[in-house]
């Protein structure tokens, strides 16, 4: 049990994993949306967070996630929502470096774990050659089933 609980509190500080090659989210801000247990444990949340694509100059991306208070949601085994947003914008020149995995199944630039097992939100990004464009998507994984839950962004390569 104590095994459990320490697993629990390393995935709980280390909730938004950048894939390999990501760069590093920054936490922007955060609203709570219901206050648990008197105000004793973290409250119900929903989180904004900016992180940028390595293979694309210039492009900055701001996903908000909700997240799960309470005492499970302190120790890292509540299972938050499959509910988030999703946009990306130029920040400067952008700029598709040649690395950038082309093709229908794109490439994971984000994951956040957002249960204690086989729960994530990932975005991927995916290069549209004929539009020149780059479309962001963020979804959630599940082990078994998946999610429905998407959300799409596109910024223009000018």
């Amino acid at each position: 049990m104590l095994r459990l609980t320490l697993a629990a509190l390393l995935l709980a500080t280390t909730s938004a994993i950048p894939s390999a090659g990501a760069q590093e989210t920054k936490e922007i801000g955060h609203v709570n949306t219901a206050i648990t247990n008197l105000g004793l444990t973290r409250s119900h949340r929903v989180v904004v967070e900016r992180f940028e694509d390595p293979e694309v100059r210039g492009v900055a991306c701001y996903i908000s996630q909700a997240r799960t208070g309470g005492l499970s949601g302190m120790l890292g085994v509540a299972e938050d929502p499959a509910r988030f947003a999703l946009d990306c914008t130029a920040t400067a020149a952008v700029e598709i470096q040649p690395g950038a995995r082309r093709g229908d199944r794109g490439e994971v630039v984000f994951e956040s774990n957002t249960s204690l097992f086989f729960k994530e939100t990932r975005v991927h990004r995916f290069v549209d050659e004929e539009r020149n464009a780059v479309v962001y998507m963020a979804w959630s994984t599940r082990l078994i089933d998946g999610s429905p839950y998407n959300a799409v962004s596109v910024v223009p390569v000018r």
